[in-house]
């Protein structure tokens, strides 16, 4: 006899179903696991083996097999444990097969027959669903798992209570979704004293999710700016929110369950590998740029970020996906996410103050901005210097409006976005908008284009750079409630193109 139970294997935020077949034969006792575990897995046979003996459970002497289905493709992870535990009590006898066959299950055991809680139980949960399988999950993943409503959760605590279950002694109960966190910020725009300019920036950001550098001394104000940035941001809606979940469960980041309906910010410092920020490492877990999915990327100390990793930011900020390539697959995970990059003038940061530079100044600048390549800089879509502020409007009280002002600016013109490209997918923002759907969206009016003709001449924009100033004019209209984009949206966009450093 040969029983199943089923599981899920991780490439990605895709979850794949794997069935674990067990065969309890005649021939020399052993238990022996095959279907390319890795080390975790294959270790699974000693904690199921200690975890049934904690049960009063005695293995037969005879032969164990337990199949990894399909077999070619790499098993990873201590989830399998609960699955192979199931797959051999059907084989056994000692609890329903039929049953085991309709329930996809993860978990880790302890060898007190314990479960710990995993990473991957929503993604999980939505497998469950489509293969019309309940999900069953230690008891800590089920208020995580729940939030999928088209599966039926059930968590347990023990692999006692699992057979409990299975037999009717005491059958479990479904988990409940785990409570929605609040946003604790608490950050307000009024905390910013001056950079009127850089505020208007961040909300032109906010309003259609596009790129923004900031240029300026240290201690101007940058890195304050851009921690006000999620106070702007509309909360995520409820599928971004399982997008921006998924990503997160994988990388064991959901706590006790909870949903946070706040946008992502994800600030990583700037020695981080590429591993770190793009994703990979042995288990090819998602990176920042993936973590901060529907939220904002912050790379404080941009041109500090090591050449290769600032390279490869290249294709995910335009494609809104990244691909790890590995020798047998390649794991795609979504990344679309706003880049808010913050950098000094040059390495000392005094440029600007003839008083305070460095002796290599103004070379020093060039050498230092020429970290950052033009291909990559002509992927922001905002560039504004952040000067310094005096000492003496530090004691003024907070001016300028409140971010909940300004926010619902953002909301109405994202609104407007919305509404603009529901027929259209892969299109959320003003930022997604391409081809003939930005032609249509996004063109000017006479003195409007004739003026974006003029700049483009004189500073010899590129034709992303052009495309580019269309979307930002038209999250400038957006704000402004205008179905036109009319020449002081245009020239207000290129004066943000034009203001950074490096021109394009």
């Amino acid at each position: 006899m040969v029983a199943r139970a089923y599981t899920v294997a991780f490439e990605g935020v895709e979850a794949k179903t794997v069935e674990v077949q067990c065969a309890v034969t005649a021939g020399i006792p052993g238990f022996s696991l095959v279907g390319l575990p890795d080390k975790a897995v294959t270790e699974a046979r000693d904690r199921v083996r200690t975890a049934l003996t904690s049960m009063a459970i005695a293995l037969p002497s005879k032969r164990i097999t337990i199949n990894l289905s399909p077999a070619d493709m790499p098993k990873e992870g201590s989830h399998f444990d609960l699955p192979i535990a199931l797959a051999l009590l059907a084989a056994l006898e000692i609890i329903p097969a039929d049953a085991v066959e309709g329930t996809c299950s993860l978990g880790e055991l302890s060898l007190d027959g314990s479960l710990l809680p995993v990473i991957g139980a929503l993604p999980a949960a939505l497998s469950a669903a489509e293969a019309d399988r309940t999900l069953l999950c230690p008891k800590g993943s089920g208020p995580e798992a729940a939030w999928v409503d088209a599966a039926r959760v059930i968590g347990a605590a023990t692999l006692a209570d699992v057979v409990r279950h299975y037999t009717g002694q005491s059958p479990l109960p479904p988990a409940e979704p785990g409570e929605v966190i609040p946003d604790k910020s608490g950050r307000d725009l009024t905390d910013v004293k001056g950079q009127e300019r850089a505020k208007r920036a961040l909300e032109i950001a906010a309003a259609g999710r596009h790129h923004l550098m900031m240029v300026g001394t240290p201690g101007s104000g940058k890195s304050m700016l851009a921690a006000r940035l999620p106070g702007l941001l509309p909360p995520l809606t409820a599928q971004e929110a399982l997008e921006t979940s998924m990503i997160h469960s994988l990388a064991g980041l959901i706590e006790e369950g909870g949903i946070n309906r706040a946008r992502p910010f994800r600030e990583p410092h700037h020695t981080a590998s590429m591993a770190a920020i793009v994703g990979g490492g042995r288990r090819a877990s998602p990176g920042e740029i993936s973590l901060a999915h529907n939220g904002v990327l912050f790379m404080d100390e941009f041109p500090e970020f090591t050449r290769s990793v600032l390279e490869t930011l290249r294709q995910p900020v335009e494609s809104g996906e990244v691909v790890v390539a590995r020798a047998n697959a390649h794991v795609k995970y979504p990344c679309r996410f706003m880049l808010v990059a913050a950098a000094n003038p040059c390495k000392c940061g005094y440029l600007p103050d003839a008083s305070r530079a460095c002796a290599r100044a103004p070379a020093c600048g060039d050498d230092y901005m020429g970290r950052i390549s033009g291909p990559l800089m002509d992927r922001f879509d905002l560039r504004i210097e952040v000067p310094p502020v005096a000492y003496t409007d530090l004691d003024l009280p907070g001016s300028g409006e409140p971010s909940a002002t300004v926010a619902a600016r953002v909301q109405a013109a994202r609104d407007l976005q919305h509404t603009r490209y529901r027929d259209h997918p892969g299109m959320r923002l003003n930022a997604d908008a391409e081809g003939e759907m930005l032609t249509e969206i996004a063109t000017p009016d006479t003195e409007g284009r004739e003026l974006l003709t003029k700049v483009a001449d004189r500073f010899g924009l590129s034709a992303r750079g052009y495309h580019r100033v269309l979307r930002v004019a038209r999250t400038i209209a957006d704000l402004d409630g205008s179905d036109t984009i009319r020449r002081p949206h245009v020239a207000e966009a290129v004066s943000f193109r034009l203001s950074a450093a490096k021109e394009s």
